[in-house]
């Protein structure tokens, strides 16, 4: 099940969760374990939103201790992303051309192509192997159900910007945006970081450094990483925008699970899947580097005092095996520390 949900685009874990609460007890396990699974840090990173709101981001040293923080999460999240999904030659290459292009264009229509672009160059250049064998799944969903749950997986994503270019109302931007973010998401929940930066501060729904703090903010926050979705919507346009985006943002997922369980069978006997997978996977390496310059590290780390934050801050996730929740509360004690020295 793990292996499926890796497979499929999205937050991985809050898919492993979707599939139990559907193997368990239908559509409405499905819900019920999302809803589980997602309240805590969905609540607690709304209030967070509202907080900052009333501060200004620039002046509080503690807020740039999240920026800091947020540079070594998402280099740590970087390197063992390499690690798994770049390791031949091949495949980091084809990381390093991608962060290049998205260095240089940076759009969202520039991820997405650099992700269509890897996948096919994935499927017809990179080596097929045959995928093992392992349990199958006992769902209570027939194969129709599966294939109508992926027409609407590509309706949605196809029908909303036409409907936002129609009625541009900020509550339909706000679902075009998140659902895409949603279904794009390949490698793993940090990937969320640079497109949902060129969707959200492009349109002036957060500064940089309200994302990045809300960013770092949702280390320290226990469940997935996509309910950052639930802070920025919250910024966007209140609770409703907080809902919006983050129903909008996990939706993709609920129609992949409902779609792939009941085939997944089949799915996973075509190797060619899997070279495509491994051509996108080394992609998104490529497009978390270039956050990882810009936005992260241009506007966290603007001075030496900056740097040695940030490399105390990798000392403790990285020697010192430190929870991130604590490092990041440190982080941010630190960044207090040095607005007041400074």
């Amino acid at each position: 099940m793990v292996a499926l949900c890796q497979f499929l685009p999205g937050p991985a874990s809050s898919q492993v969760g979707m599939a139990i609460g559907l193997i368990r007890a239908g559509i409405p396990g499905l819900i019920a374990s999302w809803i589980g699974f997602t309240l805590p840090s969905v609540i607690v990173l709304t209030f967070f939103a509202f907080l900052l709101q009333h501060l200004s981001v620039t002046e509080m040293g503690w807020i740039h201790g999240l920026l800091v923080a947020a540079v070594v999460i998402v280099a740590q999240a970087l390197w063992g992303m390499a690690k798994n999904l770049a390791p031949d030659p091949a495949r980091a290459t084809m990381a390093i051309f991608a962060a290049i292009v998205a260095v240089l264009w940076q759009t969202t229509l520039s991820q997405v192509i650099i992700i269509v672009i890897a996948a096919l160059i994935g499927w017809r250049f990179l080596p097929r192997k045959a995928m093992s064998v392992s349990p199958t799944f006992q769902v209570s969903l027939s194969k129709k159900v599966a294939l109508f749950s992926w027409v609407l997986f590509f309706a949605v994503l196809g029908l909303l910007p036409m409907i936002r270019y129609v009625y541009p109302a900020q509550w339909i931007a706000i679902l075009d945006s998140f659902y895409r973010t949603g279904s794009l998401v390949f490698g793993g929940g940090h990937v969320v970081l640079p497109l949902l930066q060129t969707e959200v501060v492009s349109a002036g729904w957060a500064t940089t450094d309200q994302f990045l703090a809300g960013y770092g903010a949702a280390q320290a926050v226990p469940g997935p990483l996509f309910t950052f979705s639930s802070y920025l919507g919250a910024l966007a346009s209140g609770w409703l925008g907080a809902i919006l985006a983050t129903v909008a943002i996990f939706l993709p997922s609920f129609f992949m699970i409902v779609g792939t369980l009941p085939i997944w069978e089949w799915v996973r006997k075509q190797s060619k899947f899997q070279s495509a997978l491994h051509g996108v996977n080394a992609a998104v390496v490529g497009i978390l580097l270039a956050a990882l310059y810009d936005p992260v590290w241009i506007k966290a780390i603007q001075s030496g005092a900056d740097f040695s934050l940030a490399l105390l801050v990798f000392a403790l996730l990285k020697i010192w095996k430190l929870p991130p929740w604590l490092v990041v509360v440190l982080a941010a004690i630190g960044g207090h520390f040095l607005s007041v020295l400074g």
